[in-house]
């Protein structure tokens, strides 16, 4: 079981951030490893692990963009930093779209074709990233979106809830879509999916205090916090250096080979 954790942990830390779809691994590797679930618990843990590295990470933006929020608007001349409300409402489609296909969504884990599903989701979301990257203009950084862009990413980021998508991955490329730069969409990306992270992380908090937390779940409920908060801050740091540079390519590649070896693995 503490190899277990500490596996899913690094997986959902790096999977989570990089463009590779972490419910896509959390769901296929222990399907292929025959693993037995872990537990609410461990879930919980997984979501607050990774909303750490968010936070901590990104922890300056968010600094000035809550403060920015409390100033009068001659009072702050960065655009770039005025981006609460507009944060919040690009999170409605994401929120209503959970709330409303929950069950629906759950339903697929059990789904008797998921893992050739996943496959075909995992190969059709990394021809629309390299698509963002050939016909973006990559001009745009932050402070310079607009109204639409938040739309577009917000409306993006609610097809992130069906496993194979990848929340980063589609929300950069509906940035790029729109012409942001690939460090603009990523970091636009990023700070998006902290509410999002936040409130699926409450609500199966809020399970795990009517259930409790058994003692035999509090090991891997500390390990796969503290693996997925590490792992994710460390893939968040090279997610951003790297997109300064380099486009989405390696990682359409990566997404298509894992996509075909599910489907060698499961026949």
């Amino acid at each position: 079981m503490i190899g277990q954790a500490i596996i899913l942990g690094i997986i959902q830390g790096l999977t989570e951030f990089i463009p590779v779809s972490s419910s896509a691994h959390l769901l296929v590797i222990p399907e292929l490893l025959r693993w037995r679930d872990l537990g609410l618990a461990f879930d919980v843990a997984l979501h607050m692990g990774t909303l750490v590295a968010l936070v901590a990470y990104f922890r300056r933006d968010w600094a000035g963009i809550l403060s920015a929020s409390l100033r009068r608007r001659g009072d702050e001349p960065d655009a770039g930093k005025r981006m609460l409300l507009p944060i919040i409402a690009a999170c409605v489609p994401a929120a209503v779209a959970g709330f409303l296909l929950d069950e629906k969504i759950e339903a697929l884990r059990t789904w008797r074709y998921q893992l050739s599903t996943i496959a075909v989701v995992l190969i059709g979301i990394g021809l629309v990233m390299l698509l963002a990257e050939r016909v973006g203009k990559k001009q745009r950084g932050v402070d310079q979106m607009n109204p639409l862009d938040y739309a577009v990413i917000g409306c993006a980021q609610a097809l992130a809830l069906f496993p194979g998508v990848s929340r980063s991955g589609i929300t950069i490329s509906a940035g790029l879509f729109r012409g942001l730069d690939r460090a603009a969409a990523a970091r636009f990306s990023f700070l998006l999916s902290t509410p999002i992270v936040l409130g699926a992380g409450l609500m199966e908090l809020k399970k795990l205090v009517r259930s409790g937390l058994p003692a035999n779940e509090f090991a891997p409920f500390v390990i796969g916090f503290a693996t997925s908060a590490v792992f994710g801050y460390l893939a968040i740091h090279f997610l951003m250096n790297y997109l300064r540079k380099r486009p989405l390519n390696a990682f359409v590649t990566y997404r298509i080979c894992f996509a075909l070896f599910i489907l060698l693995a499961s026949q």
